[in-house]
């Protein structure tokens, strides 16, 4: 199966970019909702509508949940592919719902999506509030799961351009966790069986995105979401979408998405998942925090008469403005930034730095400045 044209066929069109929120999303579940498919399960803080779709009837249940984080979106977007996928009425599509009851939450957040934010209107980062439950998107999701009961949760998140695969060099455009269900961080059954299909959704992903596959870090929060499922007995996969080259916008990160989550059901549906997988797992790389957006080397500046060369670096804040997501560049770093990449990097050879306001660059200033009076950077990039 060639699942770069699968995604293909069936991408949501749409929908694109980093900013989704309800608006966005409603539209597409009321043309997916044939069939009573779709409820209003709670509302948010801000009283937004909080969505469940259900689709097929087979004996594996399967919990999807994505953007409990508002402003992490690649992996909404990557499940309405596959929605679309389980709604076209193809061979596929009838074995797994043959297989598989897939229940998701699309947008756990809907009021942090509105506000771009990692947090809901309280200011409460839901996945850090699986034992207090002080929220109501916290409630919904603890009472879904209790109702449901799945056979597997998959807690879907996207994480930041800092994140390397360890020091390669090579950014962790999809990363993976089996939680912890212990400060030990044991591996039970329920662990292993998490563990093997990561292995499996890895052995799948590495022809379409070699050496771009990162684990995430499994040291034990019982606040969070995914260990707390870990911990009640449930198999739990952590997705983590994050950076490709050039791809801030996630519209590839989104593809890979997308053929992680078919991987994940065509395998557990045809029985070839990876055994004892421990080995492989633990051989995926682990993320690094190692990567800056904008790496300047070999900088000459003048400081208090002073000449010196010195390298810094700048970094995105994501910024809205009037319901669109801007880039803004601003200085991050500045040093040797040893055993750090740049997803951009540039070779100044001692030319000398220059901005509006002085000679040297300043931590959290815009990234805009002159190198030898006669390249100019604005924003991060060299203006043409």
């Amino acid at each position: 199966m060639n699942l770069e044209q699968l995604f293909n066929q069936y991408k949501e069109e749409s929908i694109h970019g980093r900013y989704i929120t309800l608006d966005s999303i409603e539209p597409l579940l009321q043309k997916l909702n044939t069939n009573n498919q779709l409820q209003v399960i709670g509302k948010s803080v801000l009283e937004k509508s909080i969505y469940s779709y259900q689709i097929g009837e087979g004996k594996t249940r399967i919990f999807l949940w994505s953007q409990m984080h508002g402003n992490e979106s690649t992996t909404t977007k990557a499940l309405f592919d596959f929605l679309n996928v389980l709604n076209s009425g193809s061979d596929l599509a009838k074995q797994l719902l043959d297989n598989f009851t897939f229940y998701s939450i699309p947008m756990l957040n809907p009021d942090g999506a509105t506000l771009y934010t990692r947090e809901n209107a309280n200011k409460v980062d839901l996945n850090r509030d699986s034992q207090d439950l002080s929220q109501p998107e916290s409630k919904i999701l603890r009472q879904t799961f209790e109702t449901f009961k799945p056979d597997y949760c998959f807690n879907l998140h996207d994480q930041r351009t800092i994140f390397g695969v360890s020091d390669t060099g090579k950014p962790a455009t999809l990363s993976f966790l089996a939680p912890s269900y212990n400060e030990q961080r044991e591996i039970n059954d329920t662990r292993l069986k998490a563990i093997n299909l990561i292995a499996t959704i890895n052995d799948a992903l590495q022809q379409y995105l070699p050496n771009q596959i990162g684990r995430f870090d499994d040291s034990f929060n019982i606040n969070c979401i995914g260990d707390t499922f870990q911990s009640l007995g449930v198999p739990t996969l952590l997705f983590e979408a994050g950076h490709f080259a050039n791809d801030y916008e996630r519209e590839v990160t989104r593809k890979f998405v997308f053929i992680a989550l078919i991987s994940s059901f065509t395998s557990l549906c045809e029985n070839v998942i990876v055994s004892n997988g421990i080995d492989k797992y633990l051989n995926i790389p682990q993320n690094k925090v190692v990567f800056y957006d904008f790496m300047y080397k070999n900088i000459k500046i003048n400081y208090d008469g002073i000449e010196k060369i010195t390298n810094f670096a700048s970094q995105y804040k994501e910024e809205l403005f009037e319901n669109q997501i801007y880039f803004n560049a601003y200085i991050s770093q500045i040093g040797e930034l040893e055993n750090h990449f740049g997803h951009y990097e540039y070779d100044a050879k001692g030319a000398l730095y220059k901005d509006d306001y002085s000679n040297f660059p300043k931590i959290n200033q815009k990234a805009d400045f002159y190198l030898d009076d006669n390249v100019k950077f604005v924003n991060g990039m060299i203006k043409v």
